[in-house]
């Protein structure tokens, strides 16, 4: 059984990589999970600008079968040959996200997530063009316009995630496939050792690393290992000069590493009135938690992953 999850914010910080939180699973521990869009800010980790957004299937944002028009071939981009047929995408159109685009786009064209309002928030998808000379699965890449503009030199299947606002740089992530399902068995969207993150009702599909959150093992160091849906992932730390034990918090990955934005009432020394408060993280074997509090179990001991039987979270006391 997966520990009790807190709602916390319903969005997400674009140039902060913000992750909301949001209620799913059940049992006892008070952690948080995701949920929701992205949203524009001029800060991020530390003290460099980044775009990074995620969510949780369970989040309510509905995908735009209306987009403006598209950055992608337009009217006519190809003729098919032999039937005379010509490829065209629709100036308002919603591709399949889960297909990369390939019963839907234009040859040369691939989906991708972006904002279909102009803003901060990644809610629909569209086709563009893919890079003459694509970045690889890993590798740098650039954006056109901002973060959600949909437009990247990723290749087909991957988009620009984590870009910093300031040179339009950021990283090619792999996109899930499949279907929405598949995050229930990541090994059926999703390389090994990633985990299929969903946001916006499928206008957003990423495959993240997996991590161990008392190893703090993302490879990336400006990533820190957080509760997402129901695994943990590597995001962006966006907490600033904030995200010490205490703080306040309304993003999944606003809390430094080793901490999670977890329920203010866990702790006699969290605001109150705050949306949640960075709480850490705890070994079961060597419990070390905060005063007032206690290392619980953050699974059921009946159902906690292997490597992950000695997780636990400081709550307090019931």
């Amino acid at each position: 059984m997966r520990a009790r999850l807190v709602p916390v914010a319903l969005t997400l910080a674009l140039a902060l990589a913000g992750i909301a939180a949001c209620a799913g699973g059940s049992g006892t521990t008070s952690a948080t999970d995701a949920e929701a869009s992205t949203t524009s800010s001029s800060s991020s980790s530390g003290s460099s600008s980044s775009t990074d957004g995620m969510s949780s299937t369970t989040t309510s944002t509905s995908t735009s079968t209306t987009a403006p028009e598209t950055a992608g071939c337009g009217f006519v981009c190809a003729d098919l040959g032999t039937t005379g047929e010509v490829c065209s995408t629709p100036s308002e159109y919603a591709c399949d996200l889960w297909g990369w685009g390939d019963e839907d786009c234009c040859e040369g064209e691939k989906c991708n997530s972006w904002a279909s309002d102009g803003g901060g928030s990644w809610n629909s998808t569209k086709c563009v063009p893919v890079d003459p000379n694509p970045d690889k699965v890993g590798e740098p890449c650039t954006v056109v316009g901002d973060g959600t503009s949909g437009v990247d030199s990723c290749e087909k299947g991957s988009m620009c995630w984590d870009v910093d606002p300031k040179t339009k740089t950021g990283t090619c992530v792999r996109l899930c496939s499949g279907d929405p399902e598949c995050w229930s068995d990541d090994a059926a969207c999703c390389p090994v050792g990633f985990s299929c993150y969903i946001a916006g009702a499928s206008s957003l599909i990423l495959c993240l690393a997996d991590c161990q959150p008392l190893l703090q093992d993302c490879e990336d160091p400006k990533d820190a290992c957080y509760p997402v849906n129901d695994s943990f992932q590597c995001a962006p730390d966006v907490s600033g000069d904030l995200g010490a034990v205490g703080d306040p918090c309304e993003l999944l990955n606003a809390c430094d590493p080793g901490n999670y934005c977890g329920d203010p009432s866990t702790w006699s020394k969290c605001d109150p009135d705050a949306v949640g408060c960075c709480l850490p993280f705890c070994d079961l074997g060597d419990p070390k938690c905060v005063d007032g509090t206690e290392c619980a179990p953050w699974y059921d001991p009946m159902d906690a992953p292997p490597h992950a039987k000695d997780l636990g979270a400081c709550v307090s006391p019931p």
